[in-house]
């Protein structure tokens, strides 16, 4: 399976992808967004799936946002989530948007999809002269031996394995990239744990066969650590966050 159809394979579990997966701590978000001016609030959410980050970003004052997306389900759903936001088609190397039209582009889960030569040129294109490029991704903290054990039997995701190295990359015309990070923690039932293996894109591409094998031996995890029906564990994440100026 080809990374391109693994990032374009997330609307067949929109749904799930909703449910499932973790919102963005406010803090973070606020901090990619802190090199801007006072009155700045143009700001385009691309790889924005079902809403996100979008729906964090929606509740700044004034703030005027478009989402924008490869997936047409996604965008869908986000429309639902998060009403009254313009989405349109594309993808950080092919933005819909005018030159100059917006102070700042962010992406949630989603650089490690990108080329990020073509991608940071593209973006530039679209922020104005010291506006910010904002990149954000929550990662299960693997620290905790059961959360280790989970990604083993889902399988690591391209965005796991960009964090645990150099990190991402971003280009010319946006200068050298700050970070932080978070520390917190999510509560999840079994059945959500079940939704959030089902929106990866390895589960999502994988044979009937494998998607058997990760909810067989999840159910064996989740019995082991006695998680039955309605009952909730702490799934504790990491919040990684990075922010570059365009020059």
């Amino acid at each position: 399976m080809s990374e391109d159809a693994r990032a374009t394979s997330f609307g067949a579990q929109a749904a799930g992808y909703e449910l499932a997966r973790p919102d963005y701590p406010f803090e973070a978000v606020a901090w990619m967004l802190e090199p801007l001016p006072h009155g700045s609030r143009r700001i385009a959410d691309v790889g924005a799936g079902t809403g996100k980050l979008t729906r964090v970003l929606a509740t700044a004052p004034d703030a005027e946002i478009v989402a924008v997306d490869p997936d047409a389900e996604m965008l869908a759903t986000l429309g639902v989530t998060v009403p009254g936001v313009p989405t349109f088609l594309g993808t950080a190397e092919h933005l819909p948007l005018p030159d100059s039209s917006v102070d700042a582009v962010v992406l949630a889960q989603a650089w490690h999809w990108v080329e990020p030569v073509a991608a940071s040129a593209e973006v530039g294109r679209v922020v104005r002269d010291g506006g910010v490029l904002g990149l954000i991704w929550n990662i299960r903290d693997e620290r905790t031996d059961w959360v280790r054990r989970l990604t083993t039997i889902m399988h690591g995701s391209a965005a796991e394995q960009l964090l645990s190295g150099a990190g991402p990359e971003v280009m010319a015309p946006f200068g050298p990239l700050a970070s932080a990070e978070w520390e917190w923690t999510m509560p999840i039932t079994r059945s959500r744990l079940h939704d959030l293996a089902s929106s990866r894109s390895y589960v999502i591409t994988a044979p009937d066969a494998e998607k058997l094998r990760i909810r067989r031996e999840m159910d064996e995890l989740l019995d082991e650590l006695g998680i039955h029906d309605d009952d909730a564990i702490e799934l504790p994440y990491l919040t990684r966050a990075f922010r570059a100026v365009r020059q």
